[in-house]
């Protein structure tokens, strides 16, 4: 019986005492840019990407979506920024953080497929972190895009008292290209 307690407070202690991280994600489209046939809506729990953040630790991320983008209506080009708006108070807690970006467009059976964006390298990968940010891309209009981080990895220094002071906050903007 005292092992099944212990075993209990060890548990809890680990779940308790170590921040869970989950990505924050929110959208903007410039009503002045011309883009006004775009619509964002920012991904919600459970599909953003996770990462389990304690102090002296190296890391990896759990794939998830940010944004959904749906450029259906417009014929126009769209030039993306996707910034990470906190990245100066999470240098205090990373020695690095690194985030595989990938965009997937949605085909007429509403399966994701990886694509390349437009004036990017086909073979190299997009990556955003504390100092490659914003990255930057463009998409052909006329469908519905995702944004997504697909893996990643950290190095914490040390982790918050509240999960919130590490976690990544994302930015989007879309503009015509």
């Amino acid at each position: 019986m005292r092992k099944i307690i212990r075993f209990a407070l060890i548990i809890s202690a680990v779940l308790l005492l170590g921040p869970w991280l989950t990505s924050f994600a929110y959208g903007n489209v410039d009503g002045d840019s011309g883009a006004a046939e775009v619509d964002v809506e920012s991904a919600t729990a459970p599909m953003l990407p996770e990462m389990n953040v304690f102090g002296q630790a190296i890391g990896g991320v759990t794939p998830g979506d940010l944004f959904y983008i749906d450029a259906r209506d417009s014929s126009n080009d769209i030039f993306i920024s996707l910034y990470i708006t906190n990245a100066y108070e999470l240098t205090h807690h990373f020695r690095y953080l690194i985030l595989k970006v990938s965009v997937y467009c949605q085909d007429e059976d509403g399966s994701w497929i990886m694509v390349t964006p437009q004036g990017t390298n086909p073979e190299a990968d997009i990556y955003i972190n504390l100092r490659n940010n914003p990255v930057n891309f463009n998409l052909p209009g006329l469908t519905r895009y995702k944004i997504s981080i697909d893996s990643g990895s950290y190095y914490c220094i040390k982790a918050a008292e509240n999960s919130a002071d590490v976690s990544p906050q994302f930015y989007l903007t879309i503009e015509p290209a």
